[in-house]
């Protein structure tokens, strides 16, 4: 069973979804099916979201609490980057260079 460091970085949480991948047998989905489970996902944290905003739902609807549902996006976030073999804090810090130099206004 993987183990995760008692304060992970984001490359620990990827190297742990990688290992966890292999022991429980999902190295073999591809893309596309990663995809496809990451977006039922965030549909069950969107659930989970209306649930605790007092929004009717469906009783039968299938979800857990927001922080459960936030992790599962979380491990299929790191499950797709590894695939593309992607650092995802390093994209973060990339793309964080890019997000200062827009300049952001307030909608009317």
């Amino acid at each position: 069973m993987p183990i995760l460091n008692q304060k992970p970085i984001l490359s620990d949480f990827q190297q742990y979804v990688r290992e966890l991948e292999n022991e429980r047998g999902f190295a073999d989905q591809n893309v596309l099916q990663k995809c496809l489970m990451l977006g039922e996902e965030v549909g069950e944290l969107f659930k989970a979201i209306r649930k605790s905003e007092n929004i009717k739902i469906d009783h039968n609807s299938k979800f857990s609490s927001i922080d459960e549902e936030l992790a599962d996006v979380l491990i299929f976030i790191c499950s797709i980057a590894n695939r593309y073999d992607i650092d995802l804090e390093k994209a973060f810090r990339e793309k964080e260079e890019v997000n200062k130099q827009r300049v952001w206004s307030k909608s009317k």
